[in-house]
């Protein structure tokens, strides 16, 4: 190493000058603090990056950088996050449970389909894996396992759960995207990871249960996750500020999903042609 380089915490100095808004998700005011309030849901995750000591002119060195995602919804936005992990959990063990399975087999499912689009989304995002650090998320999914096994199958409609899942679709859609944003994905791939981590769970849901994949389905489910998490990015990009972003990224996914559950609105399927 250059005798002239040296390694500081960031916390000395603040956040980097050279960190583009998209590395924050966007968020106005540049990397927040180290605290767990300042960071919400998602975490810490410590990353070394080429970063210029501050005020100092001296040469790049390699600094290890706390890099929190920002506030990217409003301050409900964790009991939010819990009660869409909650209608993925439940879908879950419905589906298990309307196949007569065991009760932990409801409990598996539940946990499976609620926490499965995120776990993926941190892997390929190098992030701490979220349900590990944060009890509510597995606890919550627990306990919508053990309400389903022991309450009637009355009360757990599936037009009721199709609208609470268009609910969570939408959000989580906006959410993986925005995490993927502050740990400094570029903004395809960060659209995209908005899109696993709300079908992600689903899928595998599905295929443990047998069922065709909802990315089999001609209906408009994976397409309404697209576009919450692109529409997210975009307006991101465009500079609009992140609060708004959120809201009309995830009111554009729901609106569309709502429309294809009332219409049964679905995708044109590929048709074979026969050679000239």
């Amino acid at each position: 190493m250059n005798p002239k380089q040296r390694r500081v915490h960031p916390a000395q100095y603040g956040p980097p000058a050279n960190l583009s808004p998209l590395s924050t998700g966007g968020f106005p005011h540049g990397t927040p603090g180290r605290t767990k309030k300042r960071a919400g849901l998602i975490g810490v995750q410590s990353r070394s990056r080429l970063v210029r000591d501050a005020g100092a002119g001296t040469p790049l060195s390699m600094l290890p950088v706390a890099i929190l995602p920002p506030e990217i919804l409003p301050a409900a936005a964790r009991w939010l996050d819990l009660a869409g992990l909650a209608v993925f959990a439940a879908s879950g063990a419905l589906a298990a449970a309307k196949r007569g399975q065991t009760f932990v087999t409801l409990i598996f499912f539940g946990l499976i389909t609620g926490v499965g689009g995120g776990t993926v989304r941190d892997l390929l995002i190098d992030a701490p894996v979220f349900w590990i650090h944060d009890a509510r998320a597995a606890s919550m999914c627990l306990f919508v396992a053990t309400l389903i096994w022991t309450t009637p199958a009355r009360w757990w409609r599936d037009e009721a759960l199709g609208w609470f899942d268009a609910v969570g679709l939408a959000a989580y859609a906006v959410f993986g995207a925005a995490k993927a944003l502050g740990y400094g994905v570029p903004p395809v791939p960060a659209a995209l990871m908005g899109v696993i981590s709300a079908c992600v769970g689903g899928i595998i849901r599905d295929v443990l249960a047998g069922e065709p994949s909802i990315l089999m389905r001609p209906e408009l489910y994976v397409t309404a996750a697209a576009l919450a998490s692109a529409t997210y990015v975009i307006l991101v990009l465009l500079g609009l500020p992140v609060g708004w972003s959120a809201v009309i990224a995830a009111s554009a996914g729901f609106t569309l999903r709502a429309l294809a559950i009332r219409y049964h609105l679905a995708l044109p399927a590929y048709a074979e042609r026969a050679d000239p």
